[in-house]
């Protein structure tokens, strides 16, 4: 098959690369600065040669948009937003205008969608859209507002020919330098990888293997299309989930962080506390009840494995 990878440029456009490649697809990569074979340019904004890519070609998966490992200035919010709706919407124009349109077309969306939440896990079908919580600063709406807006251009696309489903994609981890895992690990690794305002907030994530097998599963499940949770099905809490980091680095305590030492932590990385301290408790009851079997579905498991192809780079 040939498929093509908007956005493709960063680690997981790289690893579906490596994955898709390996099973004997073509694939093909539009990126704003292509520097290798098979990387085509584009501004994710305006139709260009890259649509004859499109044309064709027999899946589409869009990973594009800024990245939100950011302070949430106005300004960084707008081009969060701004990059999700306006590659979304003209790749829909190309999918729309192509004379052999892809079967399928997967789309990046972000389990931040869903409520902060303690008491239930959310799934697609009785998960809670977040946006109202009394307990969640009110900011934290604006990246609901994005994830909203980003499914809503997809599904407003003109495309009866092709099948559409939304990833809505928990934190990916993997041994990546630079990557989420890495910087988890160097906090636990330094001894300040302890509970975050007490650690009750769930964490949602998948393994990277995991995640890449869950986008080839979905490309063959012809009968799957709308929102699907990519998330791992063990959601755990903040302290147990880097207590098993920490077990798994070999490092037996860690301090605790107040809610303000997040805060200063958080401005120090330029990054957000949204990210540290918003419960996102998240199951993927349409992968389950497809009958797709996660490698790595238990975090202690996937830590360990994850710590030993980290040590090896």
């Amino acid at each position: 098959m040939k498929i093509v990878i908007p956005g493709g440029s960063g680690h997981l456009g790289r690893l579906l690369d490596r994955t898709l490649t390996a099973a004997g697809h073509d694939v093909v990569i539009l990126t704003r600065r292509p520097q290798r074979e098979r990387e085509v340019g584009w501004d994710g904004e305006t139709p260009g040669r890259w649509t004859a890519e499109v044309d064709g070609s027999d899946v589409v998966v869009n990973l594009a948009g800024r990245s939100v490992n950011c302070r949430y200035t106005e300004e960084n919010r707008r081009a969060m937003m701004d990059s999700r709706i306006n590659s979304t919407r003209v790749l829909g124009e190309a999918v729309a205008g192509a004379a052999r349109p892809p079967a399928v077309w997967l789309q990046m969306s972000t389990a931040t969608v869903y409520s902060h939440r303690y008491d239930a896990p959310n799934d697609e079908r009785d998960g809670l859209i977040g946006g109202d919580e009394p307990d969640a600063p009110a900011y934290w709406r604006y990246s609901i507002d994005i994830a909203r807006a980003w499914e809503r251009a997809q599904q407003e696309a003109d495309t009866p020919h092709t099948r559409k489903v939304a990833l809505r994609t928990a934190v990916v981890l993997g041994p990546e330098r630079g990557g989420s895992f890495d910087a988890l690990s160097w906090l636990a690794r330094l001894g300040a990888g302890g509970p975050i305002a007490g650690g009750a907030q769930y964490v949602s994530w998948i393994h990277d293997r995991d995640f890449a097998r869950a986008v080839e599963f979905l490309i063959a499940r012809d009968d799957l299309a709308g929102p699907v949770n990519l998330a791992a099905p063990d959601p755990l809490p903040q302290r147990e989930f880097m207590r098993a980091l920490r077990t798994a680095w070999g490092v037996p305590l860690a301090l605790p962080a107040t809610r303000w030492m997040a805060e200063l932590g958080a401005f120090a990385l330029r990054s957000d506390t949204e990210l540290l301290l918003k419960s996102r408790r998240v199951v993927p009851g349409r992968l389950l009840d497809a009958g797709f079997a996660f490698e790595y579905p238990r975090w202690p498991m996937a830590a360990g494995n994850l710590v030993h192809r980290l040590r090896g780079r």
